[in-house]
């Protein structure tokens, strides 16, 4: 048994394993010089202090073969992934978790900061201490972290995006509450009608629709790329990442896969991804499950998202994006106190605290009204 990739992902998978009974031989192939961590804090306090880089994960109570050099080519017919340093790991099943890296709007150049990685985070907090302005590409979970965080900090933020903040995430009623609550804090929403191009060499700001918009620090939040180059020629990976099924096996017997690497693909061809830390736990344990040839104990995906919009934790239960206004409110969503939740057609409930003091246990009981 060999996991690929230290993500949330392949730790999952690597508990889930011994979880289930499995007392043989586990392997981790590993390539992040900074070791095993989870990577939510890394947009958030670890931004604004040291004191919030996070813990790093010990392996210590798995007795885990870990082989820290990076995967670089997989054998699927003699089950072999060879690696940067020169090993050959053998395998009888193999799960893949090597996550995705940042994508970039203007690689060749210098300056543009992205978040995805420790060493990424540092990198920008190093940057934050010296700077009075930064311009965040990308109006998503993460983009709107990095503004919370610089604006903690008292930096003058500008967020850029082609559509209003997490629109395509959170629909139209709580984008707009999420854009009330940023521009009371004098955080300057653009909305750009073009794609944002970032100008200078080192990067100096961002043009938006022809106009410059100058910024000490520029924060590409623009999605990911899946680390997935590396199965050149193994029919397992596209330029969409790796399709999994619901047991998150891929097209090879043996080989399963879970986490931001991967992608469905609808019955209309249709390709979703989900690159969101509650489904890539939830699709380790199915694919751990896999490898093993045992049942899951969930399934591949879990409705459970939460993110923080300028210190306000906002947490949601349920499928997104939600339509129209909410069947009912609870508190106040202009002093980020709120619960409000949507009833579906087809009998499921969204439920979200918006600043609101509730647990994830009480939030998933009440999009099952248990409460």
């Amino acid at each position: 048994m060999v996991v690929v990739g230290d993500s949330v992902a392949g730790i999952t998978a690597l508990r889930e394993v011994r979880a289930l009974g499995h007392t043989g031989p586990v392997g981790l192939i590993a390539a992040d010089p900074d070791g095993c961590y989870p990577r939510p804090p890394l947009s958030k306090k670890a931004l604004v202090d040291s004191a919030g880089d996070p813990e790093g994960w010990s392996l210590a109570d798995l007795d885990v073969d870990v082989t820290r050099s990076a995967a670089v080519r997989l054998d699927t017919e003699r089950r072999i992934v060879h690696t940067e340093g020169g090993h050959g790991v053998y395998y009888d099943a193999l799960v893949l978790a090597t996550g995705a890296r940042a994508r970039r709007l203007a690689p060749e150049r210098e300056g543009e900061f992205v978040v995805r990685t420790m060493q990424d985070s540092t990198a920008l907090r190093d940057r934050f201490s010296t700077a009075s302005s930064v311009a965040v590409v990308g109006a998503g979970f993460l983009g709107l972290e990095v503004a919370g965080a610089a604006h903690r900090l008292g930096l003058s933020v500008t967020v850029v995006d082609t559509e209003p903040p997490l629109m395509r995430v959170l629909g139209p009623f709580l984008s707009s509450a999420v854009a009330d609550r940023l521009r009371a804090a004098s955080v300057d929403v653009v909305r750009a009608t073009a794609p944002v191009v970032p100008y200078g060499d080192p990067i100096e700001g961002i043009a938006v629709d022809g106009v410059a918009i100058p910024a000490d620090v520029t924060v590409s939040c623009v999605g990911e790329v899946p680390n997935c180059e590396w199965l050149s020629g193994t029919g397992i990976a596209d330029d969409h990442g790796v399709a999994v099924d619901e047991q998150c096996a891929t097209a090879v017997p043996g080989v399963f896969a879970a986490g931001d690497v991967t992608f469905r693909r609808d019955a209309d061809g249709t390709v979703r991804r989900s690159p969101f830390w509650s489904h890539a736990v939830a699709q380790a344990k199915v694919a751990a499950a896999g490898a093993l040839g045992l049942e899951p104990r969930c399934a591949p995906h879990d409705d459970y998202f939460w993110t923080e919009i300028l210190g306000a934790p906002v947490k949601i239960v349920g499928p997104l994006p939600p339509a129209g206004a909410p069947t009912r409110v609870d508190g106040s969503l202009a002093d980020a106190s709120a619960v409000l939740e949507w009833d579906h057609a087809d009998g499921r409930r969204t439920v979200v605290a918006f600043g609101a003091k509730k647990s994830v246990g009480w939030l998933r009981r009440r999009a099952a009204d248990d409460v």
